[in-house]
C-alpha cells in the first residue's frame, strides 16, 4: 500500500434518477424517501456507501487490502476472529471482552483497517465479544437531496404465476398476482463530501485508496442496475484539493467546506415546468470565488 494522503478533501457529487426508486424507505412501504416538508427527495449516506462498496468487490475482487468487511450476509465478528488469529491470537481465551481496549485491540484494529478498504475509509464500530476496536473514517458523506420537489408515483403491477397450488386453486386458475412498484420520473440528488487527512494517518487510507473512491463514485451506477432503479447516472464529481507548502496546513485545510461548496451552484426549471432530464439544469462554477490553497478538480460533467 502506498502513504496515506496529505491533504484535505471536500466535494461535491451530483447524481440523477429516472423512472426508479434511488433509496427506498423500508418504513414507509419501500417508497422514494422525502423530506415531508419540502417535499425533496433523499437518498443516504449509507446507500451511497453500499454503491461504493460493491463497486469495490468487484473491481477489487474484495482480496486484501481490499476485502469489504460491511457486505451481504457477513457474520461481522468472524472477520474480528480473523485478525486475531492472523496475529497469533486464540481469540477465544484473549481478554479481548473489555471494551477499554489493549494491545490486542489496537493490533487487530491496525490489522482491519490494513486488509478492509471499507474499514479504513468509512470506519467502523468492531467492539464486539471479539472486540477489535473502533475506526473514525476519514471519508464522510452527507445525505443526498434533490434539486427540487420530486413526485412520488405509484404503479400496480401483475405477475402471471403464483407461488403454489393452493394459491392457484384460490384464484381459479386464473394465476395473477399483484404487486406495487414505486418510481420517481426524474430527481436530480446532491450530494456533500469530506476527506480528512488527519483520520487518513489514522487508518492509512492512501493515494491508491482515494484514486479507487473516485473511481467508484463515477462509475458505481453502471454496476447497481436494477428493475427497481431505473436509470441512476453520475452528473458531476467536483473536488476541492487544500494544497499548500506547509503540510500541517494542507492537512488541516486552507478554506472553510461550505464556502467551496457554495462556488458550485445547479439551477433548475421554474415551478410551472417540471424536470424531466439532467438538461433542465444548469451547473455553474464560481471559480473565481475559489479561495487561495484550494485546487478544482471536475470529473464526469
Amino acid at each position: 500500500m502506498s502513504e496515506h494522503i496529505k491533504n484535505r478533501y471536500e466535494f461535491v457529487y451530483l447524481f440523477d434518477v429516472k423512472d426508479g426508486n434511488p433509496n427506498g424507505d423500508p418504513d414507509a412501504g419501500n417508497q422514494p424517501r422525502v423530506d415531508p416538508e419540502t417535499l425533496h427527495g433523499l437518498v443516504t449516506d449509507v446507500s451511497l456507501k453500499r454503491k461504493v462498496r460493491n463497486y469495490v468487490t468487484i473491481a477489487r475482487k474484495a482480496e486484501p487490502p481490499f476485502d469489504i468487511y460491511i457486505k451481504e450476509k457477513a457474520v461481522l465478528i468472524e472477520s474480528h476472529e480473523k485478525a486475531y488469529k492472523a496475529l497469533g491470537v486464540d481469540p477465544d481465551k484473549s481478554d479481548s471482552k473489555k471494551r477499554t481496549g489493549g494491545e490486542i485491540v489496537e493490533e487487530s484494529r491496525k490489522w482491519m483497517c490494513k486488509n478492509f478498504y471499507d474499514v479504513r475509509t468509512f470506519g467502523a464500530v468492531m467492539g464486539l465479544k471479539v472486540n477489535a476496536g473502533v475506526v473514525r473514517g476519514p471519508v464522510q458523506m452527507t445525505f443526498a437531496r434533490s434539486l427540487g420537489p420530486i413526485v412520488q408515483l405509484e404503479h400496480s403491477i401483475t405477475r402471471m404465476a403464483v407461488a403454489t397450488h393452493a394459491e392457484a386453486e384460490s384464484q381459479g386458475g386464473d394465476n395473477r398476482t399483484m404487486g406495487r412498484k414505486h418510481t420517481v420520473p426524474y430527481g436530480l440528488y446532491r450530494a456533500h463530501g469530506f476527506i480528512s487527512a488527519h483520520y487518513a494517518s489514522d487508518t492509512g487510507f492512501s493515494g491508491e485508496d482515494l484514486a479507487l473512491f473516485w473511481e467508484a463514485l463515477l462509475a458505481m451506477f453502471d454496476h447497481d442496475r436494477s428493475a427497481a432503479r431505473g436509470e441512476m447516472a453520475c452528473r458531476g464529481l467536483y473536488v476541492f484539493k487544500h494544497v499548500s507548502n506547509d503540510e500541517r496546513q494542507a492537512m488541516l485545510g486552507c478554506a472553510p467546506a461550505h464556502k467551496l461548496f457554495e462556488t458550485v451552484q445547479v439551477t433548475g426549471p421554474d415551478e410551472t415546468e417540471a424536470p424531466r432530464s439532467f438538461a433542465d439544469y444548469k451547473v455553474v462554477v464560481n471559480e473565481s470565488a475559489i479561495p487561495d490553497g484550494v485546487e478544482l478538480t471536475i470529473h464526469g460533467a
